[in-house]
């Protein structure tokens, strides 16, 4: 048997349940985007190297850069098998990393590439 129409101008239940104790939970987000500078002496200065020097993202990627120039130009004898498989997989996720720049970076004439890159 058909239902009989009907019409709500509001849902069925109207009621959310509300803790109040999740407010005050280490780690809750309050906003679209927090960043989390974690235990630091120096807030500010954190702040103010984020905001002068550049992101963690940016500085880890130009610490990773100067370590592959590393890499490729110093003798690396001697080393357990460990440390060339620890080696290995740094270069694999600065490899990785390339790769991901690479796709994210707006489509460019080659010849700007090489001006870009000579340039430094």
């Amino acid at each position: 048997m058909a239902k009989a129409f009907q019409v709500s101008f509001a849902p069925e239940k109207l009621w959310q349940a509300i803790n109040p104790w999740v407010f005050n939970l280490p780690g809750a987000q309050f906003g679209l985007v927090n960043v989390e500078l974690g235990q630091t002496a120096q807030p500010e200065v954190e702040r103010t190297i984020l905001d002068e020097v550049g992101s963690y993202g940016r500085q880890l990627g130009r610490i990773g850069d100067a370590l592959e120039v590393l890499l490729d130009h110093v003798k690396l004898d001697g080393l357990t098998q460990a440390e060339t498989d620890a080696l290995a997989m740094l270069r694999g996720q600065l490899a990785a990393v390339r790769q991901v720049k690479q796709r994210a970076a707006p489509a460019t004439p080659p010849q700007a590439r090489t001006l870009r890159s000579a340039a430094g």
